[in-house]
């Protein structure tokens, strides 16, 4: 091993095996496989020596491993923390920026899994092939005239954050079906949000003119709770509500409720504020609804795309470079200085 190692803790596996194939020939790197099954000191003593973490996805990760102020008054070695896809909900970004560690995601690179799911949510709640499944297995299919669906052609679609993922959603509704596009994100221009394909207006806007409400924010403070029940009033009573973002970005109870007072037509939910959610789960008792667990973003090509990524993200990171992906650019300044005073290299100034 060369002098000067940067040591990277991961729990249990990547999701694809091309990053350890990919950090495993650097010769710099030192990589430190952790276990839940270990004991927790033991842990912590490992974790305690690293300069990065690639934590787990919210979903898989296990108290005390998320990357908060506790981890971190832990790790004082810690300069980076790196998410395996796109969200970064399990690490407290203001607590690594205070204490001079940097945040880096994923994003855009499962992009096309997710829109992919979206789009498949519109197609089959429109075409009611997810309740048209369900009558069938269970034997109450009489008159398939009944379940008569529409087409999803030239219909509105309202994107809730037209970032990687909504951007590609706004170009296959756009594209492939003629769909007119509306998009909702204060963070972008109406010239910004017209090259990407869509037009800018306010969420209520949105909501009130489109026939399927599809969201692909992150989850944050700002966003936490953002669509309850003030907002599915304002839906149309045939449109469809689809997320495939985070859990927590809409009132589940609130989204029931207006399912049973048929005031949107149905649901696509791939995300949950606990999840997996138990069987009993209120929105799991709708025949509108088509749930799945979290795997709008988790395919094969996904996968590998997210964890090459992040490996070369590592590899740049650990050489002083700026990190393409980088979530608290303000923190830049501070991060070098502690990155020089532990690896003896200052890294590269931000453009």
């Amino acid at each position: 091993m060369t002098a000067n190692v940067k040591r990277l803790a991961y729990f249990e596996q990547w999701i694809d095996p091309v990053a350890v194939e990919m950090l495993g020939k650097e010769p710099d790197i030192e990589l430190v496989q952790l276990q839940f099954a270990t004991p927790e000191a033991d842990n912590w003593t490992e974790l305690s020596r690293a300069h990065g973490y690639q934590i787990l996805p919210r979903g898989d990760l296990r108290e005390p491993w998320f990357g908060n102020a506790a981890l971190l008054a832990k790790c004082p070695r810690m300069l980076a923390i790196s998410s395996t896809g796109a969200g970064y909900d399990m690490v407290d970004v203001e607590a690594c920026t205070k204490a001079g560690v940097i945040v880096v995601c994923q994003t855009g690179t499962n992009k096309e899994a997710v829109a992919e799911h979206a789009l498949g949510l519109m197609i089959a709640l429109s075409k009611k092939i997810g309740i048209t499944d369900k009558a069938l297995r269970t034997g109450t299919y009489v008159d398939r005239y009944a379940f008569t669906g529409n087409d999803v052609l030239g219909k509105t679609v309202g994107i809730v954050g037209i970032g990687h993922i909504g951007t590609r959603v706004a170009e296959l509704c756009g594209g492939l079906l003629r769909m007119r596009v509306l998009a909702c994100d204060p963070y972008l221009s109406a010239d910004e949000v017209k090259a990407r394909g869509a037009v800018k207006v306010e969420l209520d806007q949105l909501l009130a003119q489109s026939d399927f409400v599809t969201v692909h924010c992150p989850r944050s403070a700002e966003t936490l709770g953002m669509i309850g029940a003030a907002q599915f009033a304002r839906m149309k009573s045939g449109a469809f509500y689809l997320n495939t973002a985070r859990g927590g970005i809409h009132d589940e109870d609130a989204l029931a409720d207006a399912l049973s007072k048929k005031q949107i037509a149905g649901a696509g939910i791939d995300v949950f504020l606990v999840e997996p959610p138990p069987a009993t789960h209120p929105l799991l008792q709708f025949d509108n609804v088509i749930a799945s667990p979290h795997i709008a973003g988790v395919t094969h090509e996904a996968m590998h795309e997210m964890a090459r990524a992040a490996a070369e993200q590592w590899i740049d990171l650990f050489a002083g470079k700026v990190p393409p992906r980088l979530v608290n650019p303000e923190v830049w300044p501070r991060y070098c200085e502690r990155f020089e005073r532990e690896l003896g290299v200052r890294p590269a100034a931000m453009k």
